[in-house]
């Protein structure tokens, strides 16, 4: 199978907090240490990945954070206007259309429109020959989607677009993104997740959506935040055995919290093992957990290398 990096797409969704901003940044990091261009689409405006590099926010802009790394956060009313712009031809007229408030009406009533247009601007960055005017193109495009169900939203819209206009522009073009996104060859869907039920309930549920409303494979599950097994069965009985003694110690708080995390631990595992159990061995990656949880630079070099070793 093609490694992550050499897709033309990769999507990056899951449950809220569980690190899927730190995985698409580390994985479009991982792709310029390989020799290539990449850049980190957020949607919602959170704008972490430039803040994490010491940036002002890049707004619906193109912008290089680092040797091959960019950046933008993608605006669906821009989105929209390009879109315009490349179909009419003309800057002037569609800029005439895309003011006029009857047709900003009818398109902010057009349910799925918004999640269209920020596909379709997707598909654009991640083109061999770009369609925007003096653009270089991207080795790696890492979409940093929205949390799980309205990933699911986004990444359906072509499809439902292609659907619902039988013909025409907007057929064919919805047509053309969607054809991207079911390509497994061109694109790879990954979920972040926490080592816990409930996020693990939430990356198998989406699996199974994935496959059953999109035909796409959920093609990797990274898990962040573990706990290092540090102690044998034998050690916690020693440890479980000092703490029985009479007397209180100095270490006593100081065991009681090992042995505390080293039973988070365990669950932890017991958890990551039901997605390998469910998804396969090589469809499940961990990240250790960060002492620090700040997102900088630094953080995002270690992870990325991280995941490098675990491909």
């Amino acid at each position: 199978m093609l490694s992550l990096l050499d897709r033309r797409l990769v999507v990056v969704t899951g449950k809220g907090g569980a690190g899927k901003t730190t995985v698409a940044a580390a994985l479009a990091l991982a792709r310029t240490r390989a020799g290539g261009r990449a850049i980190v689409c957020e949607v919602g405006g959170g704008e972490s990945v430039s803040r994490a590099f010491g940036r002002r926010p890049a707004g619906h802009v193109e912008t290089e954070l680092s040797p091959g790394l960019w950046a933008i956060s993608l605006e669906p009313r821009a989105a929209l206007a390009e879109y315009l712009r490349d179909r009419l031809g003309s800057s002037t007229v569609s800029g005439l259309l895309f003011e006029n408030r009857l047709f900003q009406s009818l398109a902010d009533a057009t349910p799925g429109l918004r999640e269209l247009v920020t596909m379709g601007k997707v598909w654009e960055l991640a083109q061999p020959e770009r369609r925007s005017d003096g653009a270089s193109a991207y080795d790696l495009v890492v979409l940093d989607a929205p949390a799980t169900g309205h990933a699911l939203g986004l990444l359906g819209a072509p499809s439902t677009f292609r659907d619902v206009a039988s013909a025409g522009p907007v057929h064919r073009q919805a047509e053309i993104i969607g054809g991207l996104i079911s390509d497994p060859s061109r694109t790879a869907v990954v979920a972040a997740a926490l080592p816990e039920e409930t996020p693990v309930n939430e990356t198998l549920e989406l699996s199974a959506q994935l496959r059953d409303e999109l035909g796409v494979e959920l093609r990797q599950v990274v898990v962040s935040g573990l706990i290092p097994e540090r102690f044998e069965r034998s050690e916690v009985a020693r440890i479980e055995a000092s703490l029985s003694a009479d007397g209180a110690s100095p270490a006593t708080d100081a065991l009681r919290q090992a042995l505390a995390d080293h039973g988070r631990a365990l669950e932890q595992g017991r958890q990551v093992e039901r997605l390998r159990e469910a998804l396969g061995d090589d469809a499940v990656v961990t990240l250790p957990r960060l002492a620090d949880g700040a997102l900088d630079r630094s953080t995002l070099e270690r992870l990325s290398q991280a995941l490098e070793r675990a491909r």
